[in-house]
């Protein structure tokens, strides 16, 4: 089947989404909460929480990346922070898991701030750099900070979520878990995408120099941009941390970070659904490929350069966006030249 067939019927398919989106929504949510008495193996289980989780993380991403044009590849240094923050507060202090939890979403925040405030004239190669630096930065600190962090050694011990008596142990409680989380998340970033903060966003990832021309702040809007998506990422890191019940410095390398930018890439940048999208695709290649260990992210990059040749928008991006016209005026100044 020729490669316009594929990006007609995606088109197709996105235009009946949204013809149909909240019949669609309600029976997707209604056999989300359903799946663990139709299906309720462990690893299943973990699979589909895991997915959830990813989708929070990608559509943190994506509000950073997608939404305000910024070019951000610390997601990982985010979800340590988070991550570690939870951690730290639990094991050392003794605090309940559900005061943590706003703690590490707040103070990722404050950091996504601090890093945000002296980059925001840059854009592009020079802001991505500055953002990967960061993240490895914060991997380097949790790595040698043995005092806080337990260094090589990590955090042991995590207590788990309590929640109204019940103890969230299994793969199941930690799936509703996660359910609970990305319905959250996907409310409150429907609610701000459609505000006047998400429209200025929208303004500044098509045309920054017009959008400040129409009296949008757009340090103040980058700013707070950079902040709502660490928020969420230091979210779930806070809820992965009592997930595995140990961390440390290497669940958050520079290829955690490729991984959730994959996710975003393949499912579609400036969309609510492709990051979903994305996590689904990602992680299940993840489990069809561990055996072949590290030369799955080959895979990865391989299907991020099919995406990026194909569709630029992504699995559930629009023909019309900004990336599909970058596609097409490509293609046809390269046939322009061939005449």
């Amino acid at each position: 089947m020729p490669l316009s067939n594929f990006r007609n019927l995606a088109d197709e398919l996105r235009q009946k989404y949204k013809k149909f989106q909240t019949l669609i929504l309600c029976v997707l949510l209604l056999l989300l909460i359903l799946l663990p008495f139709m299906y309720s193996k462990s690893y299943f289980m973990g699979v589909m929480g895991r997915i959830l989780l990813y989708s929070v993380l990608a559509g943190a991403l994506n509000v950073i990346n997608g939404y305000s044009g910024q070019f951000c590849l610390g997601s990982a240094g985010f979800f340590c922070v988070g991550a570690y923050t939870e951690a730290i507060l639990s094991v050392k202090m003794g605090w309940n898991f559900w005061v943590t939890l706003p703690v590490a979403g707040l103070l990722t925040a404050v950091i996504g701030l601090l890093l945000a405030w002296p980059i925001l004239k840059m854009s592009g190669i020079y802001l991505s750099l500055v953002t990967l630096g960061f993240s490895e930065i914060v991997r380097l600190i949790a790595l040698n900070w043995t005092a806080l962090t337990g260094g090589p050694m990590g955090i042991k011990g995590i207590p788990v979520p309590v929640f109204f008596g019940i103890a969230i142990r299994s793969s199941r409680y930690y799936y509703y878990l996660f359910l609970a989380l990305a319905i959250i998340f996907i409310f409150c970033t429907r609610r701000v995408i459609r505000s006047r903060v998400g429209r200025a966003w929208m303004s500044i990832r098509e045309d920054p120099l017009a959008a400040q021309s129409l009296g949008v702040e757009t340090s103040r809007y980058k700013a707070l941009n950079f902040m709502y998506g660490a928020f969420w990422i230091g979210i779930a890191g806070a809820v992965y941390a009592p997930y595995v019940r140990f961390i440390d410095s290497t669940f958050f390398t520079l290829d955690e970070g490729w991984n959730i930018l994959s996710m975003v890439i393949i499912g579609g940048q400036g969309t609510l659904v492709g990051p979903i999208i994305g996590s689904i695709i990602v992680s299940f290649l993840t489990e069809w490929l561990r055996p072949i260990g590290a030369w799955r992210m080959v895979a990865y990059a391989v299907v991020i350069i099919i995406m990026m040749w194909w569709r630029p928008q992504g699995l559930a991006g629009a023909s019309d966006s900004i990336l599909a016209e970058r596609s097409i005026r490509r293609k046809f100044l390269r046939k322009g030249g061939s005449r």
